[in-house]
């Protein structure tokens, strides 16, 4: 091959591969492992990849791909797509980060409000047991107090963040952040 066929050919290999770091990088922000952003990161850029073809561009062992990939899946970074006349299963990357964005951080955010609404509450809970226990001081009973109103202030941040992840799905923030500014 002559060299002016090489030299773009190898602006386009360093331009992918300094975006698809950037992504591998940045991925810990999803909690993701370093494998499984890399593997995203080099999937990005393909239409969809085989397992071994995952393996074989990244030199991974199958049970890290396996993982790897697994969580990517979890998170809808990457889905199983389907190959007519293939008996191997095929990947492919979520290519709108948008959407990445959404699903993950839906899910985050759903974790965070159901584990820490469930919390709250049964804290809560304790807390009037202790205001009704006959045995407790004016103290106790002004301290469980103080503790069952702040908990009960934190419950409008969790209840705020139910309704941020509703207006996400439905795409009503779109309204008030459009998805196509320019730079």
């Amino acid at each position: 091959m002559s060299e002016s066929k090489e030299t773009p050919k190898l602006k386009i290999e360093e331009a992918k591969d300094k975006v698809i770091g950037a992504i591998a990088e940045t991925m810990d922000l999803y909690g993701v492992t370093p494998a499984a952003a890399n593997l995203y990161a080099t999937m990005y850029f393909e239409e969809q990849m085989t397992l071994d073809e995952m393996r074989e561009e990244l030199g991974m062992s199958k049970p890290s791909m396996s993982t790897s990939v697994r969580r990517l899946q979890d998170i809808e970074m990457v889905k199983k797509t389907f190959t007519r006349g293939s008996r191997k299963h095929t990947y492919a990357a979520e290519k709108d980060f948008f959407r990445s964005f959404m699903a993950f951080y839906c899910q985050m955010w759903d974790r965070e409000t159901k584990m820490n609404l469930e919390a709250i509450n049964e804290a809560q809970g304790n807390f009037i047991d202790v205001m009704k226990d006959s045995g407790s001081t004016p103290d106790i009973v002004a301290e469980a107090k103080k503790y069952y109103d702040q908990l009960e202030e934190s419950k409008a941040y969790y209840h705020w963040l139910e309704d941020l992840v509703a207006s996400i799905r439905s795409g009503e923030i779109f309204e008030f952040l459009p998805k196509d500014k320019k730079e």
